[in-house]
């Protein structure tokens, strides 16, 4: 009997209909196992992971495969962002045992969940082979096997162990940071390292953080210049906006075609700062793109945002993307087809499969005359249009409290800081970038909204839903962080008091239930279902790791607060980190973006007014605000709202209130003077 019909993943969902007899991850699982005294396997992956559909297709679909298993074994499936702690626990063992990980993830366990073997993607002839080995060795080879377990659930705990060393996130370390950045930086791609290249959202906060406290060109240029070269690579869509999860290349040319929520969340932020500090036309156009991505492709009215678009259409990656000359000239007639070939670099040897091309952007336009660039936004519509009849990736309409906040974060930085720009480039430009504005200003509301809703229950956090329907497993340290954070962000931008409330209410959940010895985090809260090992990574990865994210927030509201013993325990939970920010950069971006905030004050800016939506004080103070500012405005003490506690009208008229380290400086009504005192 398969077990998952009911299953809020739709990942699970995909393996609902296979001969294995799935189980989700429940005790119940264990429990049979230990009653039948066999061992389990562990599958985990996630539903727009190509090699996971390849694996359930070569063999959970196949008979064969199935019988073996439910005559062998007890089968679980976990969808890992369901459970990031099982997959961490696993992920773990899997790398000790192999020196790599990824998914689709195989674990070999007893019953009480002891991993013995981990692999990833096995072939079907290599996987039948292995049920079979494992089957022999669980029967006539218990001790070794138990032995082997017992060796890796140690590894597993020194790997994930709390303790050790702690310093100071100081200006020195920081500045090893950049440093260290900017000499493993691809002088010719941009990013870091080979392929795949994976967008370094994280690492571009920091060193755009880092620019703006040192004033550092070599910070900023790596990340100019790696945003261009991203944005006009093929890991971005050119026509629908959005960033696929990895380059398979060193140059950005050809990705893997996922696209997830957290990926693009973050790049709306580094887009969108990068803006702020240039002025730069490419990166406004890029994080408008983003966040209209958001709003029309992963957010669903009522329900929060999506997590993902499947990398495979029909089993077929890239089907939906990818183009010849041919199809171009189909869509567009000879003559403008022949052109956006030019434009987006579309052959006929092709840069992908069977003679495909991903586009990518070969020419500047973002700077060019209204004619090229009129010309190339029809030519956008038109072949979008074209491909919207070709079939879709599939959506994983899962969502995830932590990416969801994420989500909520970076458009309510894209939203404030362009309703307080004033209308930019021509007519048709500025109208299309209001418009993007307003969808997302209400994606970004209707989210914080549900999240609130239906995330939050009895005060602590679950970590997924869908369709409206909350699930089971209960939120680790990332979605208390960054639903926090979101939560902090929405106080700021509408100036209600209940979103700060609310944010220190799961705030107060993670020290009391997360708190770790010496100042760090685990991973999972303390009345939490224990696994084998309780998980604690303190490096940030494809988002922030648990114990950054919970360290901003905490930053965050405490400066909007007042309240120092939040503040306190974010220098304690940075201090865990401190000494593997200068040694490994590439892995504490998102540690390292929060202690520029921390050394910046950060600032606290006050806006007392009763205009806030374009007082010209406000706007000064979104266009310069320094690394991790928080900035409130609305008329003085406002209910709820701390910054705005004691903070009058200067002679009737509006007045700046800026602070910064528990000190406050004298209120100013004009905007140089404000200026002044943020710069």
């Amino acid at each position: 009997m398969n077990r998952l019909a009911d299953a809020t993943s739709p990942y699970l969902l995909q393996h609902a209909d296979n001969p294995v007899d799935w189980w989700p991850w429940c005790e119940e699982a264990f429990a049979e196992a230990k009653r039948r005294d066999v061992p389990v396997l562990i599958s985990v992956g996630y539903s727009a992971c190509h090699w996971c559909h390849v694996m359930a297709h070569e063999s959970f679909e196949d008979e064969t495969v199935g019988k073996l298993l439910n005559e062998g074994f007890v089968s679980i499936k976990v969808d890992r962002e369901e459970r990031p702690d099982v997959d961490a626990v696993y992920m773990t063992a899997t790398q000790a045992m192999t020196g790599q990980g990824g998914w689709p993830m195989t674990v070999f366990a007893t019953p009480d969940g002891t991993p013995f073997f981990c692999g990833t993607y096995f072939p079907r002839p290599n996987f039948l082979r292995l049920l079979e080995s494992v089957g022999t060795a669980w029967r006539e080879q218990r001790d070794a096997v138990l032995r082997q377990g017992a060796a890796v659930v140690e590894a597993i705990g020194g790997a994930q162990a709390v303790g050790g060393p702690t310093a100071p996130l100081t200006v020195d370390l920081l500045d090893a940071a950049a440093d260290q950045l900017a000499s493993e930086y691809d002088e010719v791609n941009g990013g870091f390292g080979g392929a795949p290249k994976f967008p370094p959202h994280m690492n571009l906060l920091f060193l755009l953080r880092h620019h703006q406290r040192t004033g550092s060109p070599r910070s900023l240029e790596i990340v100019r210049h790696t945003c261009e070269a991203m944005a006009r690579g093929g890991i971005h869509d050119q026509l629908a906006g959005g960033f696929a999860r990895y380059s398979v290349d060193a140059h950005w040319t050809v990705p893997h075609f996922e696209k997830m929520l957290y990926d693009n969340a973050l790049l709306l932020r580094v887009y969108t700062q990068l803006w702020r500090f240039t002025g730069d036309a490419l990166a406004l156009r890029v994080a408008r793109d983003i966040a209209r991505f958001l709003a029309d492709e992963l957010h669903r009215p009522g329900q929060g945002f999506a997590s993902a678009l499947d990398a495979d259409t029909e089993g077929v990656e890239g089907l939906t993307y990818a183009w010849t000359p041919a199809q171009l000239v189909e869509a567009l007639g000879e003559e403008d087809g022949r052109w956006a070939a030019d434009l987006f670099a579309v052959t006929d040897a092709g840069t992908f499969e069977k003679g495909m091309s991903v586009l990518r952007l070969a020419r500047d336009v973002d700077d060019a005359d209204p004619e090229v660039r009129g010309r190339w936004q029809d030519v956008v519509r038109r072949l979008l249009a074209a491909r919207d009849t070709r079939p879709q990736p599939a959506r994983d309409d899962k969502v995830v409290a932590a990416w969801n906040g994420l989500a909520v974060t970076a458009l309510a930085e894209f939203v404030r800081l362009v309703e307080t720009s004033g209308r930019i480039g021509d007519e048709g430009e500025s109208n299309l970038l209001e418009g993007v504005v307003i969808v997302a200003d209400g994606a970004m509301r209707d989210t914080a909204e549900y999240l609130a809703r239906v995330h939050v229950v009895d005060g602590r956090l679950r970590r997924a839903s869908r369709d409206g329907r909350v699930g089971e497993p209960v939120g680790v340290l990332e979605d208390y962080g960054c639903v926090a954070e979101a939560f902090c962000a929405m106080h700021q931008v509408t100036g209600e008091g209940r979103w700060l409330e609310l944010a220190g209410q799961l705030l107060d959940a993670a020290l009391a239930h997360f708190a770790a010895p010496g100042g760090a985090f685990y991973d999972t809260a303390d009345d939490a279902e224990q696994l084998v090992a309780r998980p604690a990574d303190p490096t940030d990865n494809a988002t922030p790791s648990g114990r950054s994210a919970i360290v901003a927030a905490l930053v965050t509201y405490a400066a909007l607060t007042g309240e120092n013993r939040y503040r306190e325990a974010a220098e304690a939970a940075l201090a865990t980190v401190a000494p593997i920010v200068g040694r490994h950069a590439r892995f504490t971006g998102y540690a390292a973006t929060v202690g520029e905030a921390l050394l910046s004050g950060p600032y606290e800016i006050a806006v007392a007014t009763g205009s806030p939506a374009d007082d010209p004080l406000v706007v000064a103070a979104y266009r310069h605000a320094p690394p991790g500012a928080v900035i409130v405005a609305g008329q003085p003490d406002q209910p709820g709202v701390p910054l705005l506690a004691g903070r009058p009208l200067l002679d009737d008229r509006p007045a700046a209130y800026v602070c910064r380290g528990f000190v406050c400086q004298r209120p100013v009504t004009g905007v140089e003077d404000l200026v002044a005192q943020l710069t």
